[in-house]
């Protein structure tokens, strides 16, 4: 007699994307992402905009997730959810609508972790990609993270290393800024740094001690050379873009890897996964799978559509502290930082 399949709805909205997914068991059913375009004309996220969005969009996504999945509200087992970390507003509204579903259905509620949801990414069912075994390395890195993480197991994991200011994301769509590239620009940068030369204009790496990060020096290198060139030649940016992001690109990929290197070394952990938004830059997966045949690592890069915010991340997560009855109640709350 085959077991019950265990069918997890989750919801993520910690930041601008309001996102539902329909999980069986480990195997994603649905996963349904509502961008918000707004934005864009701002040049970044606007936490009260953001807030509204998700409370327009939060009912037709899950409605769109359920259906897509084939699958009716007395069939779910749980609800997962986005605990934090993330912008309060938006953490709010899908945790409100979280506690309501579930109360009203009568099942389980589970409070999900952004960040470890990134490093559980991995282990979806998801044909052709492999999963990692534990011990193993993590790098997250994204828009408000970079971290390098010891993974023990799926509850046990250990930040190693951080950023002591900006993210790695950060970094790439504030120089996409001083290069009047629109937001999000760190997309854009990975476009035309594939047309381009990675030793074009040599910038300096910054010193941070052990497994630490810091961007906001090489930003604001960045910034000093664009403005000098600029001053020289007008057209400096234009003519050169191509050269300057690869070269921008080329320098981040560099400050990652060492520290990775350093990591591996120090753990003797050779198994490496990556996750977050930035894990979507071509040019860091294309470096990273280099690794696997200079440095004998064995490296897991998940599937484009769960490396930036999603809901099928969340689901997974719930789906391994519903087998382990790790619930929570209403009393739960939202938290925009939120340890590891």
């Amino acid at each position: 007699m085959t077991e019950k399949p265990i069918y997890i709805l989750s919801i993520e909205s910690s930041c601008d994307d309001t996102a539902a997914a329909v999980l069986e068991n480990a195997k994603v059913r649905s996963n349904v992402v509502a961008q918000q375009a707004i934005h864009e004309q701002y040049g970044g996220v606007v936490p009260e905009l953001a807030s509204r969005a998700h409370q327009q969009n939060i009912v037709p996504v899950i409605d769109v997730a359920l259906k897509k999945a084939g699958i009716e509200r007395s069939q779910l087992d749980a609800i997962a959810f986005t605990q934090g970390p993330g912008l309060m507003g938006s953490l709010l509204v899908g945790s409100s609508f979280a506690k309501s579903m579930a109360m009203a259905l009568e099942i389980p509620l589970i409070a999900v972790n952004h960040m470890q949801a990134h490093i559980l990414a991995h282990f979806i069912d998801e044909e052709g990609f492999d999963k990692p075994e534990f011990p193993f390395l993590a790098m997250t890195i994204s828009g408000g993270h970079t971290q390098i993480v010891k993974v023990n197991s799926y509850f046990d994991m250990e930040v190693i290393g951080e950023t002591t200011d900006d993210a790695v994301g950060e970094a790439f769509d504030k120089s996409a800024k001083i290069l009047g590239l629109p937001y999000p620009g760190g997309p854009l940068i990975d476009k035309h740094a594939k047309l381009g030369n990675p030793k074009a204009f040599p910038f300096t790496k910054p010193r941070v001690p052990e497994l630490n990060f810091s961007f906001s020096g090489l930003k604001t290198q960045i910034l000093y050379f664009v403005q000098k060139n600029v001053a020289q030649n007008p057209d400096f940016v234009k003519e050169n873009l191509d050269d300057i992001c690869a070269s921008i690109q080329h320098t981040i990929i560099n400050i990652l890897m060492d520290k990775l290197k350093l990591a591996v070394k120090q753990t003797g952990i050779k198994q490496i996964a990556i996750g977050g938004g930035v894990s979507a830059n071509s040019g860091i997966r294309n470096t990273l799978m280099e690794g696997e045949q200079k440095y004998g690592w064995k490296c897991f890069v998940p599937k484009f559509e769960y490396t930036t915010d999603n809901a099928a991340m969340i689901g997974i997560v719930g789906y391994h502290k519903y087998l382990e009855q790790m619930f929570d109640d209403a009393a739960v709350v939202s938290k925009p930082r939120i340890a590891l």
